[in-house]
């Protein structure tokens, strides 16, 4: 595998999916052993479920967080965190980036560690086994800052999300089904704006037509495709 040279790119996009945790043991959503294969997510994720129990949905949060705090980045994540100059942007929800070492991440779908109040609004970061309250202090059941089934993305967040994108001369996708929209549109947005195209993938994903595809787990396609000594 030719290596690639990142100070021959001036704007380097990593796009990370499910497949980019799996790899440290989290669930996936889909498919056979995933998340909503084995809960339902009308009663677990979605506001409607939210409104009937709050606190059931948030227990069930709980078990989720504390799954993922149960695994641990992987080399790929480290790998990730200490290039210099890339633009991070994800669909995973674990928080797994940060704790690798990466900042100021695009979340798509927000986090597992971020509560909000749809009262007065307040936000807040809550990172830990166990949520530290499950309400505002305005007295509101606090709701996880993800997105959920029937909700729309944050158009802020998209926004900023294709505006680097469409900029970008080196688009890596990595552990990404591209079947949820509309981030499966963001490797066709990054071929028109002109970007080398690389995709990493055990399992091909069905999106574009890639300049190069990688069927490796993420922690060895990114060791042998980016030499970071």
């Amino acid at each position: 595998m030719k290596q690639i040279d990142l100070s021959l790119y001036r704007r380097i996009i990593l796009f990370t999916g499910a497949g980019m945790s799996a790899e440290s043991g989290v669930p996936t959503y889909r498919g056979k052993g995933g998340v909503w294969s084995r809960y339902d997510y009308q009663e677990y994720a979605c506001q409607a479920a939210f409104e009937r129990d709050p606190e059931k949905v948030l227990r069930f949060h709980e078990l989720r967080r504390r799954t993922v705090l149960d695994c641990h980045p992987h080399d790929g994540h480290r790998l990730i965190a200490a290039m210099p100059e890339v633009c991070l942007i994800t669909q995973n929800i674990d928080g797994m980036h940060q704790r690798a070492g990466s900042r100021d991440v695009v979340e798509l779908h927000g986090s597992l560690w971020r509560l909000r109040c749809e009262r007065c609004g307040a936000g807040k970061e809550d990172f830990g086994r166990s949520y530290e309250t499950l309400r505002c202090d305005c007295g509101n059941w606090l709701r996880p800052a993800i997105v959920w089934f029937g909700d729309l993305l944050d158009e802020a967040v998209m926004h900023e999300a294709s505006e680097l994108i469409s900029a970008c001369d080196l688009f890596v996708s990595i552990g990404t089904s591209g079947a949820v929209w509309p981030a499966a549109g963001f490797p066709a947005l990054a071929r028109r704006a002109g970007a080398y195209c690389i995709e990493i993938n055990p399992e091909p994903s069905g999106t574009i037509s890639y300049d190069l595809v990688i069927r490796e787990p993420a922690s060895k396609a990114l060791s042998r495709l980016f030499d970071m000594k």
